[in-house]
């Protein structure tokens, strides 16, 4: 059962008395509508065990839902030194539940905090969502599950297939190692400041295993070598990897004529297996 919320004051008041407005360097949209920061807190299912971990809380919208919603234990990293000493109300009031760690997540192993099972959820920064997204993604392992807000374009290519417009980078890496769920949108209106964008909810769960053998690195490479030009054929796209291209390509059992957007997980799976070999030697 949620247990009731401590009396905090209005999310609008703690921006004022903080001086919090959002500043674009940092990415930041803060979600100040309760319903819908309950929303996505529900999105990740329960809560109860293990540790919640959250990027970027700013004023504090979702991580009260979190908190509300009978979050076990709450770790929160934040980087804008006006917010953390916002947060320190919250920290009073959930004084067992809820940590905040001033710094910037980038630099932070995230599936090293809290006890296991880890979750993230988070309102991401817009200016360096897809970096943690990647790295998340090399670890996945070690998290039950992503419940995360992108921008509504960058979330579409999360869950986009092959031959899509939308397939890319992100798409391989992240099917790779999760299942991957589109869940709801949010109007640019319901953020202070207003994005340009609409913003999607996304729930990725990490599979038992990855859809095939590659390694992380790897596969990393490859993608970005083959996405990097998209419109040209992998015999061309894949040079800049420095090994031999059409050997490369042969080891795969690719089409040396194949586009990167035509090449499903499995084959860049099969490139990222024959990129590491030649490049040992093998």
């Amino acid at each position: 059962m949620p247990e009731p919320h401590p009396a905090l004051p209005p999310l609008r008041e703690v921006i004022a008395r903080h001086n919090l407005a959002a500043r674009r360097g940092l990415g930041q949209h803060f979600l100040l509508d309760l319903n819908l920061t309950r929303r996505v807190a529900r999105a990740a299912g329960a809560l109860g065990e293990g540790t919640t971990i959250e990027i970027g809380p700013g004023p504090g919208g979702l991580t009260r839902a979190l908190l509300e919603l009978g979050a076990r234990r709450v770790i929160a990293i934040e980087r804008d030194e006006r917010a953390v000493a916002a947060l320190a109300e919250l920290v009073a009031a959930y004084p067992l539940r809820l940590e905040v760690i001033a710094g910037d997540a980038l630099a932070l192993d995230a599936a090293a905090l809290g006890t296991a099972p880890r979750r993230i959820v988070a309102n991401l920064p817009y200016n360096i969502a897809t970096a943690l997204l990647v790295r998340w993604l090399e670890q996945a392992s070690a998290f039950e599950s992503l419940t995360l807000m992108f921008q509504r374009e960058v979330a579409e290519r999360l869950a986009a297939k092959p031959r899509s417009k939308a397939y890319g980078r992100l798409s391989v890496l992240a099917s790779w190692r999760c299942e991957v769920e589109l869940l709801f949108n949010i109007a640019r209106q319901a953020f202070v400041p207003p994005p340009k964008v609409v913003s999607t909810v996304v729930r990725l769960k990490p599979r038992p295993a990855p859809l095939a053998e590659a390694e992380p690195k790897a596969l990393a490479a490859v993608t970005a070598a083959a996405f990097g030009q998209r419109r040209k054929m992998l015999r061309t796209s894949l040079k800049s990897l420095g090994v031999e291209t059409d050997l490369l390509i042969a080891r795969a059992g690719i089409a040396p004529t194949a586009r990167a957007e035509e090449i499903d997980v499995a084959g860049f799976a099969a490139l990222a297996r024959a990129y590491r070999g030649l490049k040992g030697g093998d």
